[in-house]
């Protein structure tokens, strides 16, 4: 068990029954009245954020997160098929816990787990991938509106939309945690 004292940012907490990650806490001393630590917690598994006032020196259970990287083998259907880069070790991850960003991870990708014991409790994929264009409609010469785009799939399978002058087999960078086109990769 730790204590409010002990709190610092980016510490796992088990708090109302679920894991949350501390992002910010102030040990505040009003007046004449007891001090307390006002957090602002963050949801693991939503994701959704919380402020609770905790009593100075109030015991919290503290959870003790592993990060470990993975590489992503395919996706069966129902799960994420990823393997152990240190144990070899294949194991099946929810899609759920991966999150949107998955429908542009391509195979051999690696995504780092986080776990508690061997429950995943949450996934980290990479911000930025480079996927190849699979399909486009070909931009029309002299059609050169600003900020207009068309729809791409990409070898995933996702759908991006694209400025007008990128064509099929052009590599292009891809933000997953928005799904928006970054820019056309150089290579």
């Amino acid at each position: 068990m730790a204590t409010t004292s002990d709190f610092r940012v980016g510490m796992v907490i088990r708090f109302n029954g679920e894991l949350h990650r501390i992002d910010e806490y102030i040990h505040r001393t009003p007046g004449n009245l007891r001090a307390f630590v006002q957090a602002k917690l963050r949801n693991i598994k939503t994701g959704k954020t919380t402020e609770n006032r905790f009593r100075s020196g109030e015991e919290v259970e503290e959870v003790r997160m592993e990060q470990k990287e993975f590489q992503f083998l395919y996706h069966d259907g129902s799960s994420y098929q990823l393997m152990d880069k240190e144990t070899y070790e294949q194991i099946p991850v929810d899609e759920s816990i991966i999150g949107d960003g998955a429908k542009f991870i391509k195979e051999g990708e690696t995504i780092q787990l986080m776990m508690v014991g061997t429950d995943v409790v949450a996934a980290e994929i990479p911000f930025n991938v480079l996927l190849k264009v699979v399909e486009t409609v070909p931009g029309v010469k002299g059609d050169t509106a600003t900020g207009a785009t068309k729809p791409a799939t990409v070898e995933t399978g996702a759908i991006v939309n694209v400025p007008l002058f990128i064509n099929e087999g052009d590599t292009i960078k891809v933000d997953t945690r928005t799904g928006q086109y970054l820019e056309r990769a150089k290579m």
